[in-house]
Parts: structure tokens; sequence; C-alpha cells
């Protein structure tokens, strides 16, 4: 019976039959050539020291790093992956070229390579950290990944770039310096958790990925902390921006989505900035310390904005309207900063209504030279008027149900990748 079992094995996986695991030593074209003679389901673990690329694998394959280096002496993508089931685990992955239509990659996931691992690396330097193109189901985690320094920002490549390859998970990567941390382009049902991303211009850039979670990322002082563009049903939960430059979290053309739980804290112009999006649930952020707290228009009146806290905005809500946009839902609404209220009845709601924004602010936003008059009577006098009679307003944002305490969502901790 065993002999049965045995047999019927090799001959359901013949391409596994022979597998074995190898130590390859160090040497000149030591990689290339145990590469070139490995066996589907070979395990090939590398020495301490050098190695020269690029190296391609065709076959599925295991290679493990034991303070090891792979240098692919400026030529092309310095590991690229052909093959289905390979995983590369502690490498330190240097010198991939500079051209390549501009995606030389220090890793290249091609769509052949189905269900990799990338894992526990350390990829320095390359033009593009790690790239996965057409590969389904791969998993991207716990790698430290930094750019090149030596070219402008938008000259350099991505951190991790994730075109056409659905099912795809990138976890626990520390990124910086690069271009864009994740550029993920025409994909769906992605994971992105748990990433740390600095120095860079997007954190994450997101176009045409519909269906994906983009969760408990950090986002330190990059130009934009999450773009998310042109896609339906994502995600947004549990991330932090902070002292990110242009916007912590910014959505155009994005629909049916979930913004939740996040926190966005002294970016210098927009906490959020929304354009041309719609059917979005905002609930549960803290949006503090930004120029505006949120920013939105072409249109974008038809999101849930309830249950948020903004704090200390020097202006909480941008919105040049004419329509009255309600940011309360069943008796709640959010929480504001620089509203004098009261709550007789002590239920959290606050008894009067918050409006961000009057007529001076729409003067002001359209001709930014009156802001010389701040100070004058009249001025004054305008913006008591329409606090005393409230239908002189011209529309714009209201909360009926402001709330009393602020939000305080669980804010991510990064654990150092050792």
């Amino acid at each position: 019976m065993l002999r049965a079992l045995v047999l019927l094995f090799v001959l359901t996986f013949p391409a596994f039959a022979g597998a074995e695991e190898r130590a390859v030593p160090v040497g000149q074209d030591a990689l290339v050539n145990a590469i070139k003679t490995a066996q589907a389901g070979d395990i090939l673990r590398l020495s301490k020291g050098t190695y020269y690329g690029p190296v391609t694998i065709l076959v599925p394959l295991t290679l493990i790093g034991n303070d090891t280096v792979i240098d692919g002496r400026g030529i092309a993508s310095v590991i690229t992956v052909n093959a289905e089931n390979v995983t590369l685990r502690g490498l330190t992955v240097i010198g991939s070229g500079s051209s390549g239509g501009g995606l030389d990659a220090g890793i290249k996931l091609t769509k052949t390579a189905r269900g990799a691992v990338v894992e526990d690396n350390r990829v320095l330097g390359n033009l593009v950290g790690i790239d996965v193109h057409g590969a389904k189901d791969a998993l991207v985690a716990r790698n430290i990944i930094e750019g090149r320094q030596d070219r402008r920002m938008n000259a350099r490549g991505n951190g991790i770039y994730v075109w056409n390859a659905p099912g795809v998970r990138v976890i626990g990567n520390d990124v910086r310096w690069g271009r864009d941390e994740v550029f993920v382009n025409t994909s769906k049902n992605n994971e992105f958790i748990g990433n740390r991303f600095r120095d860079l211009r997007f954190a994450v850039h997101y176009m045409y990925a519909n269906n994906s979670v983009v969760a408990g990322n950090i986002s330190e002082g990059n130009h934009l902390g999450f773009a998310i563009m042109y896609s339906d049903n994502v995600r947004i939960e549990g991330n932090m921006s902070t002292g990110d430059r242009d916007h912590g979290i910014m959505m155009n053309y994005t629909n049916k989505s979930t913004i939740s739980g996040n926190i966005i804290t002294s970016v210098k112009h927009k906490c959020v900035f929304i354009y041309n999006a719609h059917k979005n649930e905002f609930s549960g952020n803290r949006f503090e310390g930004c120029e505006t707290g949120i920013h939105f228009t072409a249109g974008s009146e038809r999101n849930q904005i309830i249950g948020n806290a903004f704090v200390g905005n020097r202006t909480q809500v941008k919105y040049v309207g004419s329509k009255w946009v309600n940011w309360s839902a069943d008796g709640v609404g959010n929480y504001w900063s620089d509203h004098s209220a009261f709550d007789l009845d002590g239920d959290g709601i606050a008894d009067s209504a918050y409006r961000p924004n009057d007529i001076m602010d729409h003067v002001l936003w359209t001709q930014p030279a009156a802001k010389a008059l701040l100070g004058s009577p009249a001025v004054q006098l305008i913006r008591w008027s329409q606090s005393a009679f409230p239908a002189m307003l011209p529309g714009g944002v209201i909360d009926r149900a402001p709330l009393m305490e602020p939000i305080y969502p669980e804010i991510p901790v990064w654990k150092e990748i050792q």
C-alpha cells in the first residue's frame, strides 16, 4: 500500500519528484548556474556573501538567504520570477538597471508568477523595489524597501508596483525614498495592511482598483498620504497620516467606499480632499491640526459623514456651494472643536446645530484679498447677523446633531522589522 501511494504521488506531481535542498556556495556565476539546474520544488540555501545577477527563475523553487546579497550590477531587473509558487526569503537585493521603460526592479513577478511569496527581504537602491506585474495571489510581506536618492522624486521608481494582479497582499512592509510606496493600477481584490511609508510622493496611489482593503498603514512625512482614484468599494480603515504635506486622504472619482477609524493629523494643507466622489461613508475618523479638515467639491455632496472628530483645524470644512448638506443621521453627527454648545439633557448631543461656514468664508475663498477686512466692524456685523438669523446663510454643511465628545480611533503602532 505504501509503495502504491508513493507511486501515485510521483505520477500526480512529477515536477516535484526530484526536488531537493541544496547549499549554493558564493561564486561569480554560482547563483545563475544553480537556478539554471534547479528542479521544481528545490530549496536553494545561499551563503553569507554576494551573488551576482541578474537571474530569471523558470521553475517553482525557494531561495533562502543568510546575510546574502544579490547584486544585479545595473542590468535590468535583479530577480525576475516567471514560475508559479516561488518563494524569496532573507535576501538583500541591490543593483537593478535604470531603464526597462522605468520598470527595472529589484524583484519582478511576471504574470506567470502566480502565488509568489516575497518576504523578509531587504530591497535597496533599485529603480523599482518590487514589481508585481500580473502575478495573481502573490504575497509581499515584511520587506524593507528603500528607493534611490540620486534622482528627483518623480524620476524614481515605486516601492511596490502592482499592475493587473488580483488577490495580491502587501503586508507589514517598510518603504522609504521612492516615488510612490504602493502604486496600484488596474487591479482588484487586493489587501494593503500594516505597512509604513516615509519620504515619498504618495504613500498609496490607487487607480482603477476595486474591491480592496487599505488598512492599518502609517504614512509619515510624504507629499500625500492615501490617494484613492477611479475606484469603487475600497475599505480605508485604521490608517494614520501624520506630517504629510498636501492631503492625508485624497479621493478622486471614488465611490461606494468606507473610510473609518483613520487618524489624519498635522497635515500642512488638507486632512481630506474629495473630488467628484459619491456614496462613500466616513465614520469614526479623527481629522486634527490641518489647514483644512475636509475640502469637497465637484458635486461630492452624496457622502455620509457622521461620527468623526474635527479638532483644531484652521478651516474645519471648505465647501463652495449653495446646497445645504446635512452631516448627521439618526440623531448622530460629528464632533467640532470650535463649536461652543451646551448639552442640557446629557445625551452627548449638542443642543444647537453647527454650521462651519458662512457668507464671509465664501467671499474669502473666491476673493483672498478680502482677508484684509476680517477685523473690520462691517465683517463682524455680517457674521453676528448670520449667527442670529441662520436663514441669511447661503447654504453649505450643517450638522444638526453635533457630538459633545471627540472620537479617539486606535492608532497603528509600528514594530521595527528585524
